[in-house]
């Protein structure tokens, strides 16, 4: 435990001295009920923070959550979702303690390293329980105050487990003195999609429609990329002539449109979306609801992730589909999700295509039993990779919120 009276502890606290700001303080009110903070303190480990908080929340369902990032992050090109999120004050004592006054954390998980003593010794101080993911030897120390001994040992010394993700992290923690107990081994959080279910007599009825005919996805299509997918299945249709496309476009108000112009192309077709139904004949099913994608990722073992074939797009998350036991295929553009399709594409779960000729070869050759198999196999073993820590760290959380609230 960190002490307060410690004269390098007591020493920084003087020379990072400083107040906030009352035009920073944030607009957010802070909810009722328990509150877990949970700080990021590097974009990429957003996406994975964000699902593991879903899966918490799904154990413990009355727990706020608040997330922060880094006082120099421009939230701008953070993800905005269901959580509130807010940068962390500047690396001083009076904006630490304003912050934490405000907040009121039950409890803190802190992932990855731009420790801030300020806020985490004075966190410990109130005993709010921390716990550090992805531990990094990463310290944001006040300049002034960088010839200070011993603040990485009392920062770290505040956290009540540190979980590393590299034995070598966990080895140097222990040399700076901190009990060995504290510190363990723990493969960073992944992404763990949990699909909404789909009702059961609803998806019987759509696969006994489509009469074990190959299916294909091409979901969260731009209208620049319609000539492209068409094309693709027209080609695929050669040597598939039972082929049928499920066509999902990213703008609803894209569909009607698109139907006129599917009417004039020779491929029969049908609009979901308005009630059409699906005949012995059609070529491609038109969606738009994005709630529908759950019913065509079940139905599709192959899907093509659009939004990604034209340059200026970003992508959308392949991870639903891939839980739902889709292979996926996507364009080259997709920064938004870079890291999750580097690494379904090293895992042979996702393949890259750049035209709508290779586009259609990729459907056929992934429509192969076998290869779909394959695919599906090396998805699911990434999207299922990350459960077991995951509820590891979600016992470690419940526990702490358990014994504060017995206190």
């Amino acid at each position: 435990m960190s002490k307060p009276g410690s004269l390098s502890l007591a020493a920084y606290r003087v020379l990072s001295w400083g107040v906030p700001n009352a035009a920073n303080l944030p607009e957010i009110q802070r909810p009722e009920g328990e509150l877990i903070w949970v700080h990021i303190n590097a974009q990429e480990r957003q996406r994975a923070v964000v699902d593991f908080c879903h899966r918490l929340q799904q154990a413990r369902p009355t727990l706020n959550v608040l997330l922060t990032a880094p006082p120099e992050a421009d939230l701008s090109r953070w993800d905005q979702g269901v959580y509130p999120l807010v940068n962390l004050p500047l690396e001083q004592t009076g904006a630490a303690r304003a912050f934490l006054d405000y907040w009121h954390p039950d409890i803190g998980l802190w992932v990855g390293g731009g420790l801030m003593p300020n806020a985490i010794t004075r966190a410990e101080e109130r005993s709010i329980p921390l716990i550090l993911i992805e531990a990094q030897i990463d310290i944001k120390i006040a300049r002034s105050a960088r010839w200070l001994p011993d603040i990485t040992r009392y920062t770290l010394d505040c956290f009540q487990s540190i979980l590393a993700t590299k034995s070598e992290t966990t080895r140097t923690i222990r040399r700076l003195g901190i009990t060995s107990g504290k510190v363990t081994d723990l493969p960073q959080l992944y992404v763990s999609p949990n699909p909404k279910p789909w009702p059961e007599d609803e998806l019987i009825e759509t696969n006994h429609a489509l009469a074990g005919r190959p299916v294909w996805l091409a979901a969260c299509v731009q209208d620049k990329e319609f000539i492209s997918v068409l094309s693709a299945h027209r080609q695929a249709l050669r040597i598939l002539p039972r082929l049928t496309l499920v066509l999902h476009v990213a703008d609803t108000a894209e569909a009607e449109p698109l139907h006129r112009r599917l009417e004039t192309m020779d491929l029969r077709c049908t609009n979901w979306d308005t009630g059409g139904q699906i005949e012995d004949t059609t070529q491609v099913i038109l969606s738009a609801e994005p709630e529908d994608l759950g019913l065509w990722h079940r139905v599709s073992p192959v899907t093509f992730m659009g939004s990604s074939l034209e340059r200026g797009a970003s992508g959308h998350d392949p991870l639903v589909a891939v839980a739902l036991g889709s292979s996926v295929i996507h364009g080259p553009f997709v920064h938004r999700h870079q890291q999750i399709y580097d690494q379904l594409d090293r895992a042979g779960a996702a393949r890259m295509v750049r035209t709508a000729t290779e586009l259609g070869d990729a459907v056929v050759e992934l429509l192969s039993p076998d290869r779909a198999a394959d695919m599906a196999l090396a998805g699911w073993q990434i999207v299922s990779e990350g459960a077991p820590q995951a509820d590891q760290l979600i016992d470690m959380v419940q526990d702490s919120l358990d014994q504060r609230s017995a206190e």
